[in-house]
């Protein structure tokens, strides 16, 4: 038996793959015809099964979900992913994720039963990216997205060698160490548990990345009970932070308050009260505007992103960004074509060249530029008090 099949016992095998490798395809049709299971678990959810069946559906109103739901970080992290795989894949002549989506067809098309295993992508990516710091975002971000490996990987070399496999798992969690808790040993934990769940159901094969196969087996000697108990708690998406929102909230709020209270006690003039106002009109107007700018809006966008913004920054519940990315995304709706040349992700140009990633670039930059003029009026008028108070 390869050290990429392993039997638990008589009911139960686990098979790993490479999710870009034509050898796995071919191992998940074999060991199917040939083992004949009554029941065939595959690493998948239920969205990324959905990618895999239709990868270019991506379409408006998805976008304005994007944009409303502030979802860019998590879409550009899963698209990075993927687009890394996929050039993986391009390399082998096999999509990625074939396999098990093979594994699926031949279990459907011979009346076997198939489940899928894995944790939902999108809880997945929320759980890594609220676990990581800045530092480790923008290190896997760069990684994914522009650093170029030369170093050519033989897929069915790393299948047979489970060191090599293990190695390079470690080396990926020294680099992002918390991401690799939820990526690594949080879906071990996971897919362990669900494996356990079925268990029972006659001969069952699980079809999963040959990365998990040391973590799986390793959860499944731990007691059933033990192991099925910690799905609930791995099912949770965490809890937003709340002090962005919280921070957000107190800036304008103190701004009104203390401007009034120092109007009121003729500390300022109404004419210094009225200049601050203008302060704030203008910084979070230009900022928000020269945001959208660079990420290359449209005007129209730059103009709705400018005027929204000093209205936005009072309420933590809107963001300058959405109003022009919805512009943006209105003025220049993409096409299928745009999504697909979007999802391949080859370089950061994506974002320029791309209406896609023009509209997502429009809404992130036109946030950031909305938060920093907040920031510099709060910034400015608090420093021009407390230099007020202090003793000539």
């Amino acid at each position: 038996m390869g050290r990429n099949i392993v039997d638990i016992d008589e009911k139960l095998r686990i098979i790993g793959t490479a999710h870009v490798s034509t050898a796995s395809v071919a191992l998940v049709r074999e060991q199917i015809e040939e083992w004949k299971p009554d029941l065939v678990a595959v690493e998948l959810c239920e969205s990324r099964l959905r990618s895999l069946q239709q990868p270019d559906d991506l379409d408006n109103d998805d976008l304005l979900k994007i944009i409303s739901e502030g979802k860019s970080a998590m879409i550009l992290l899963q698209s990075a992913l993927a687009a890394q795989q996929r050039r993986m894949g391009m390399e082998t002549g096999e999509k990625p994720g074939a396999e098990l989506l093979e594994a699926i067809e031949i279990a459907e098309g011979k009346e076997v039963e198939h489940v899928l295993i894995d944790r939902d992508v999108v809880i997945t990516l929320r759980r890594a990216w609220r676990k990581m710091g800045l530092r480790e975002k923008w290190r896997v971000l760069n990684a994914l997205l522009w650093e170029d490996d030369d170093e050519e990987i033989d897929l069915d070399e790393l299948l047979e060698d489970s060191d090599l496999l293990t190695t390079m798992m470690e080396e990926a969690r020294e680099a992002a160490p918390r991401a690799g808790e939820v990526l690594i040993d949080e879906r071990d934990a996971y897919l362990a548990g669900r494996i356990q769940q079925i268990r029972g159901k006659g001969k069952v094969l699980a079809v999963v990345g040959a990365g998990h196969i040391n973590g799986i087996i390793e959860n499944l000697e731990k007691p059933a009970l033990e192991t099925t108990s910690r799905l609930s708690e791995l099912s949770t998406e965490p809890p937003k932070p709340i002090w962005p929102k919280v921070l957000m909230t107190l800036i304008p709020i103190s701004l009104l308050f203390g401007s009034g209270h120092l109007f009121w006690s003729g500390e300022i003039t109404f004419d210094e009260l009225e200049a601050a106002g203008y302060l704030w009109i203008a910084a979070n107007a230009i900022l928000a505007g020269l945001g959208v700018a660079i990420a290359r809006g449209h005007p129209l966008s730059v103009i709705i992103g400018a005027l929204a913004s000093p209205i936005t920054s009072l309420n933590p519940t809107l963001a300058a960004g959405w109003f022009a990315g919805y512009t943006q995304l209105k003025i220049a709706a993409p096409t299928g074509g745009d999504a697909t040349d979007f999802l391949a992700l080859q370089d950061y140009s994506v974002f320029y060249r791309n209406r896609v990633g023009k509209v997502l670039l429009v809404t992130a930059l036109g946030n950031l530029g909305s938060a920093l003029g907040a920031w510099l009026v709060y910034i400015v008028v608090f420093f021009g008090v407390v230099m007020n108070y202090l003793p000539t």
